[in-house]
């Protein structure tokens, strides 16, 4: 049985944590196509395959997904992704450098898998990325999506 690879989103609008988690999982070389979504319209584009993914195809098999982002806030793309059949099976983990416990609460009751508080030290957040990336993307077994 052929199991096909799918991508990992990441939406963050730091460009240096962005690098910093793309080198991260390069280390652990992931198979997985790693798409970058700068802020929570992005997000949606590609998830919905409109603007610049409208040429792309398939759901990724994660979504990393910071909470402080301009345009749409990471909260507002974790209700868009849990209130669409869809996309609702996709494993959503907050990686964000919010501390602040309503964050924290709402994101689960939202229906997010995971928050991680992204480390001060770039060796940490290096180390937490790689663990993320071949649990989610690799060691993880994801129901079915369904067809809408």
């Amino acid at each position: 049985m052929i199991t096909e690879v799918k991508g990992i989103l990441i939406v963050d609008d730091s460009p240096k944590d962005v690098e910093l988690t793309i080198a991260a999982l390069a280390e652990k070389n992931l198979a997985n196509e790693v798409v970058v979504a700068e802020d929570g319209e992005e997000a949606l584009d590609y998830l919905y395959m409109r603007g610049k993914f409208a040429d792309k195809n398939g759901l990724p098999a994660i979504i990393l997904l910071d909470i402080k982002m301009p345009k749409m806030d990471g909260i507002e793309v974790l209700k868009h992704i849990r209130s669409n059949p869809q996309f609702k099976s996709i494993p959503v983990i907050m990686v964000t450098s919010s501390h602040e416990e309503r964050d924290l609460v709402e994101s689960y009751s939202l229906g997010a898998n995971s928050y991680v508080v992204k480390p001060v030290d770039i060796v940490q957040f290096i180390d937490a990325i790689k663990v993320l990336g071949i649990y989610w993307a690799v060691i993880n077994q994801s129901p079915p999506r369904p067809h809408i």
